[in-house]
């Protein structure tokens, strides 16, 4: 027997089918042969059968891209930060100082400091003719190996109603053991101010993850993002104890108790 999972896009098609054709029946008492192809037909409506499913990319990290444009190049180089493609650029505008020296009280020389030499260079960005550049952060992405058997992640419905789930678990005082914490899905997710690393910190556990949100070899799709920056996007599993930091470890049980308690 096949029990349709409402959860994934396919498993509530079928029990959308289901009910057109209960509600039916009840109606009719049978399923008369026009209205079954008519209620087939629209249902049926809603699937693409003819293109590949979309492929699904991870983002591994970021790069700073540098295109540097003139009269006789248009060039585009990738560097691990925008410092190092900034540095990269003033090498080239130091190179080329002459075509501006003297120019609108623009030095003969160029500045030491690589921000403002390309300044200086470059001028306003509504006027700088046939030179110009562009630098910016993106994405490196790559092709996702594909999922588990039968494994969807949850549709639009399933994550809104667990977004509004979600609940915030704060420190009672400043004398608790614990760690503030917001729990989505069944992920905790930790944020607090470490005072042995002096940074804010932020953790988090996939130990206690809600079953529809793990996939068929136990890993759960995990994409993390600081600004603009993805730091980390694929799927992970749960973290080792032994790593695990001396204080989120009673906290976790704590949490655990907390659930049974509550009958989650």
């Amino acid at each position: 027997m096949i029990t349709p999972d409402p959860a994934t896009p396919e498993g509530a098609a079928v029990i959308d089918l289901h009910d057109r054709l209960q509600a039916l029946e009840n109606r009719t008492g049978e399923w008369p042969g026009a209205d079954t192809v008519d209620i087939l037909a629209a249902w049926l409506a809603d699937f693409d059968f003819t293109r590949p499913p979309a492929p699904t990319y991870w983002v591994t990290g970021s790069a700073c891209v540098l295109r540097r444009q003139d009269r006789h190049e248009d060039t585009v180089t990738l560097w691990a930060d925008e410092a190092s493609a900034l540095s990269a650029l003033a090498r080239e505008v130091r190179c080329n100082w002459d075509n501006v020296a003297g120019a609108d009280d623009i030095p003969d020389t160029p500045p030491d400091d690589d921000r403002e030499a390309v300044d200086l260079y470059y001028g306003p960005s509504d006027s700088r003719g046939d030179e110009d550049y562009w630098l910016y952060a993106a994405d490196i992405n790559t092709l996702a190996p594909p999922a588990p058997h039968a494994f969807l992640f949850p549709g639009p419905e399933l994550c809104a109603w667990m977004n509004s789930a979600a609940r915030f678990h704060p420190m009672t005082g400043p004398d608790d053991e614990g760690l503030p914490c917001m729990e989505i899905g069944g992920v905790l997710v930790f944020a607090y101010l470490d005072p042995d690393m002096k940074a804010v910190r932020v953790s988090v556990d996939l130990d206690t993850t809600a079953e529809p949100l793990v996939r068929g070899d136990a890993a759960i799709p995990l994409h993390i993002q600081i600004g603009n920056t993805t730091v980390f996007s694929a799927p992970a599993g749960p973290v080792p104890e032994r790593i695990r930091s001396g204080r989120l470890r009673p906290w976790l049980r704590r949490m655990r108790s907390m659930r049974r308690q509550r009958g989650d």
